[in-house]
């Protein structure tokens, strides 16, 4: 038996049918696909990071290159499921040479990223990086004087920043203080959060 679609499915299906045929911005030019996002539609936790690589701009899923990996392992490491959060980008095409998305390019994109998250309604917003965690706060800061810290965001929902996985494929140190042990204390600060939610019945697995 096929398993019934939910309405947040259907919500996100519709908009992934809009993100396909868009032209608003020039990456729609050099796109060999779009890159929508793909997760659980009731996640407690939404992963939002800067932009499609090669490897995603050729299978249209995001984070599935080495830096897909390393944030695959991130959430394996407090066991979590990729299929259990939700995982996105600012922008829904890959920037030419994987440079970081233009402001115009991101403004273009938002009301779709701003649709998923309505749909999803998750608790907590994770921003991988400098330039998503930016955008969304509208303001320029050092992410990392501002990561593993709550920031509140629209209609109490909560921001959460953490380091971009390609930012720690430079560094192989896991001693205190260095980049992957903040992010494993980050990630277990997820973990609290999502675990919170759910106990409290306030969200799906």
């Amino acid at each position: 038996m096929v398993p019934a679609i939910s309405k947040k499915e259907r919500l996100l299906s519709e908009i992934r049918k809009q993100v396909e045929q868009c032209i608003r911005c020039q990456l729609s030019q050099t796109r060999t696909n779009t890159v929508f996002g793909e997760g659980n539609a009731d996640a407690v936790v939404m992963f939002i990071g800067e932009a499609p690589g090669e490897d995603e701009d050729k299978t249209g899923r995001p984070f599935v290159g080495r830096a897909g990996k390393l944030l695959t392992n991130i959430l394996h490491s407090v066991s979590l499921k990729r299929e259990k959060v939700f995982i996105a980008n600012t922008v829904k095409c890959r920037p030419p040479g994987n440079r970081a998305p233009k402001d115009e390019e991101m403004q273009c994109c938002f009301p779709y990223l701003e649709a998923q998250i309505a749909v999803i309604n998750p608790t907590l917003i994770v921003t991988l990086g400098g330039v998503s965690t930016a955008f969304l706060m509208d303001e320029k800061i050092s992410i990392s004087k501002i990561r593993g810290r709550m920031i509140e965001w629209r209609g109490g929902k909560k921001i959460f920043p953490m380091y971009h996985p390609s930012f720690l494929l430079r560094y192989q140190s896991q001693k205190p203080g260095s980049p992957r042990y903040q992010t494993w204390q980050d990630i277990q600060e997820v973990k609290k959060t999502i675990d919170l939610v759910l106990l409290a019945g306030n969200g799906n697995e």
